[in-house]
């Protein structure tokens, strides 16, 4: 059931969940007086979120976290507004998500990686909680894009599953969840970046399984003939 299939993508956003049926939020109240700029947040998600999260009105389709339009879709069907919606979010931005969350994917359990707390702060995260809050759901369930569909371009498959994580001049990215990597360049080895990518670290998921070797072995040559440039 598509409901149940929801509190299952949410995993840890349960209580956050249960509160926002019961018609609140669960501490970080946005309001009214503090004018949040949705296109700001736009800018935000895209350069924070995306690689992380689907939300086809943003054109994103993560898949290492939950996808935001299946995340709200029953609660759009049910009439709940986007001022309850929006304080669920702000909440799960500025608490994060412990590597204790979960989702579904068909039927299977799989672990949920970790999302730091405060990627954005202050009124960049009341923006972003506006902008998913006013978007999220809006057009009901949505599919996920697959990594296969990346074939083995590097490059596609680094801005399709790093972009929001990193900085790489060459790729035009300005992540700052993970190291930059143009200021690693020197460090940088084809057999380095393949272990990272496949065994993640710190709040970096692991890729093995979720790329295959070759997507693997072409986003590490890509990185590493990119970095510094």
């Amino acid at each position: 059931m598509r409901r149940a299939y929801r509190v299952g993508v949410w995993g840890i956003w349960l209580a956050a969940a249960a509160l926002l049926a019961a018609g609140c939020g669960t501490g970080g109240v946005v309001s009214g007086a503090q004018h949040p700029d949705t296109q700001n947040g736009q800018k935000l998600f895209t350069a924070n979120c995306a690689s992380c999260h689907t939300l086809a009105a943003a054109a994103a389709s993560g898949t290492i976290g939950p996808n935001l339009d299946n995340a709200f879709a029953a609660d759009r069907k049910q009439g709940y507004p986007d001022s309850s919606i929006e304080n669920v979010v702000l909440d799960q931005i500025r608490l994060g998500s412990g590597p204790l969350a979960t989702y579904t994917t068909g039927k299977k359990l799989t672990p949920q990686t970790q999302m730091p707390a405060n990627l954005v702060t202050g009124q960049d995260a009341i923006d972003v909680a506006a902008y998913v809050a006013s978007v999220a759901g809006v057009s009901g369930y949505t599919q996920s894009v697959s990594p296969s569909s990346l074939g083995t371009n590097g490059e596609a498959i680094f801005k399709g599953e790093c972009a929001s994580c990193h900085t790489l001049a060459a790729a035009g990215t300005h992540g700052t969840i993970g190291p930059n990597l143009d200021q690693l360049a020197s460090k940088l080895t084809l057999a380095i970046v393949v272990r990272q990518v496949t065994n993640g670290g710190a709040v970096m998921p692991p890729f093995s399984g979720k790329l295959s070797d070759a997507q693997i072995q072409a986003v590490a040559k890509y990185v590493t003939s990119s970095a510094g440039k």
